[in-house]
C-alpha cells in the first residue's frame, strides 16, 4: 500500500504533463493561440503537478518522506485546482451565453476550458482523498526511481516549453491580447 501511495504522485504528474502537451499539440498542430485565461490554467495545472513532484523529490533523496512534504505538497495542488478552477469557470461563463461559439475548436464535444474545468475538479478530489487516505510513505527503489525522475524531468521541460511559449506570444508586452492571433515577439503587434 505504501508503494501505491508514491505511483499515484507519479501518475498525477505524468496525467497533467499530459494534459498539457495536448495543449501545446493544439497551439502548435491546431494553431489556436491561448487566451490570458488559457495561461493562467496551464499554471495551475504546473502548480498542481509540482505538489507530487514535492513528494517524489523527498522519496527520491531519502528512504521516508516526512509528512510535512505530502501535506505540503498536496494543498498545493489543492490550491492549483482553486485557482484553476476559478479560471476555468471564468472563461465557461464568459462564453455560455446562446449563440456564442465559445473560444477555440472543441474537443470531444467540449471546449479546452471545459476540459480545464474536469481535470481541476479531478485533481481537487483526488488530493483531498489522497490527504484523507494519507498514510507512511515509502518510495520504491528500482523501476519506479527511474520513473519518477522521468516525469520530474517531463514537468520541468513542460514548465520551460510553457514560458518559452508565453514569451513568444507576449513578445516584450506587459499584458497578452485577449484574443491572440499570433506570436507578438516574432510577428510584432
Amino acid at each position: 500500500m505504501r508503494r501505491s501511495m508514491y505511483m499515484l504522485a507519479e501518475f498525477e504528474i505524468i496525467a497533467i504533463c499530459s494534459v498539457l502537451l495536448g495543449a501545446f499539440w493544439i497551439q502548435f498542430i491546431g494553431g489556436e493561440y491561448p487566451c490570458p485565461l488559457c495561461i493562467i490554467q496551464r499554471m495551475a495545472m504546473v502548480l498542481c503537478a509540482l505538489g507530487p513532484a514535492m513528494v517524489i523529490m523527498d522519496g527520491v533523496r531519502s528512504r521516508d518522506i516526512p509528512v510535512q512534504t505530502v501535506l505540503a505538497g498536496y494543498g498545493m495542488s489543492i490550491l492549483g485546482a482553486i485557482i484553476g478552477l476559478a479560471a476555468a469557470s471564468r472563461q465557461i461563463l464568459l462564453h455560455i451565453s446562446p449563440g456564442d461559439p465559445g473560444y477555440g475548436s472543441a474537443f470531444m464535444g467540449l471546449h479546452l476550458y471545459s476540459w480545464a474545468f474536469i481535470v481541476f475538479f479531478v485533481v481537487l478530489l483526488f488530493s483531498g482523498v489522497r490527504l484523507m487516505v494519507f498514510n507512511d510513505v515509502r518510495p520504491q527503489r528500482g523501476k519506479s526511481r527511474v520513473i519518477a525522475l522521468c516525469a520530474i524531468w517531463l514537468l520541468v521541460l513542460i514548465i520551460l516549453a510553457n514560458a518559452v511559449a508565453v514569451f513568444c506570444e507576449a513578445g516584450l508586452h506587459w499584458f497578452l491580447l485577449d484574443n491572440p492571433a499570433s506570436y507578438r515577439l516574432i510577428n510584432g503587434p
